[in-house]
């Protein structure tokens, strides 16, 4: 049976390593190996990586065969010169052995910009993520050179996953027709949200759904009580869309979706409606709980990357680094996610940190 780090190493076999042959002192998943060792344990940049090496140099020797400890110059020309699509493929390999449910997954399509990675002279970074809500992993991501870029891009980043069975969903933005087209050519639904980007449309699909949930009452209800705030959410969801005279533009089109929710706090009381166009037949309760599902990419991706990885405050910015770095960060992420037990995310880097034998578990895949 492979040892752990084994296991692990076999998803940096075949990144292209841009190194001169005769300047290489470390190999590449050595290199590669430390640094993801670190991030676990809850590093944050360059230093930290040599500082980890320095302090893990007999674990390493053990279990890598180190030689000798790389200086934080090393780890940042490295993670500056490879190839940031060929290490984002490491990153969908870990998520294809990792991942248990395909078929009914609901996948998240959302950008983030990275607010410390831009200069004067060029714009900060912003990635691309795919989002697993049924098996809580980053499916995979795309650097973009500016957000509005990620329209061309999702069609792109869909192209190299699994998505059959899935439900795909996006935000206003990336209610497009390629994204429609792409989804039901990899065999999936989708969710989009929709808003006045669309005009015309959302302007006829609102008054149409508006008007129907006047008439008739929602397909599907729900209340909850929390903090002190109760939260009714309603949906209605019409598979009438031949009226629609742009419907053979949208590939797969198959219903329009009403969701209102009505907020109260005390006496403040606050309603709002959201619209979207979907391949999916008539069935409110999973087009609700697509919808709903769709923010786990802001809560349980985004929110986690800043505040257990601190990634906004990461000024890594030349060349390739901060694009690898946001790699290396969502690697770790899916690691820690499949480590059972009910500590938080900066709890289990913590207990990485104190204890090997918890990391060599955090390694398996």
């Amino acid at each position: 049976m492979q040892e752990t780090h084994e296991l692990i190493l076999t998803i940096f076999r075949g990144l292209p390593d841009p190194r001169v042959e005769r300047t290489k002192v470390h190999s590449l998943e050595v290199i590669l190996f430390i640094s993801l060792c670190s991030y676990l344990s809850g590093a944050e940049g360059f230093y930290d990586m040599e500082d980890y090496a320095h302090a893990k140099q007999e674990w390493l020797r053990k279990h890598i065969g180190m030689q000798s400890v790389p200086s934080h110059d090393t780890f940042n020309r490295v993670f500056q010169a490879i190839s940031p699509s060929c290490f984002g493929e490491c990153l969908m390999e870990l998520s294809r052995r990792l991942r248990e449910q395909v078929c009914g997954d609901i996948v998240a399509f959302d950008g983030k910009t990275h607010r410390r990675t831009g200069t004067k002279a060029s714009n900060a970074l912003h990635m691309l993520n795919a989002w697993s809500v049924e098996n809580r992993l980053v499916l995979g991501q795309m650097a973009v050179e500016e957000k509005s870029n990620e329209i061309t891009a999702v069609p792109q980043l869909m192209d190299m996953l699994d998505l059959k069975g899935c439900v795909v969903t996006a935000d206003a933005l990336n209610c497009q027709k390629a994204v429609a087209a792409k989804a039901i050519e990899k065999k999936a639904d989708y969710l989009l949200a929709l808003k006045a980007n669309h005009q015309v449309l959302f302007d006829e699909v609102s008054a149409y759904m508006d008007d129907l949930s006047g008439q008739s009452p929602p397909g599907f209800e729900q209340v909850e009580k929390d903090h002190g705030r109760i939260e009714t959410r309603r949906c209605w969801q019409s598979a009438s869309v031949d009226w629609h005279a742009d419907k053979a533009e949208w590939p797969g089109l198959r219903s329009f979706v009403l969701i209102e929710s009505i907020r109260e706090h005390g006496d403040t009381v606050e309603t709002s409606r959201r619209y979207y166009i979907s391949s999916l037949p008539q069935g409110e309760s999973y087009a609700a709980q697509s919808a709903r599902a769709h923010w786990q990419i802001e809560n349980s991706l985004h929110w986690c990357l800043d505040v257990v990885f601190n990634e906004d405050q990461s000024r890594a910015r030349t060349r390739n680094a901060a694009k690898n770095l946001g790699t290396l960060r969502s690697i770790c992420l899916n690691l820690l996610r499949r480590i059972p037990g009910k500590s938080s995310l900066k709890g289990k880097r913590f207990k990485i940190s104190l204890n090997d034998d918890f990391l060599l578990e955090a390694l398996k895949i």
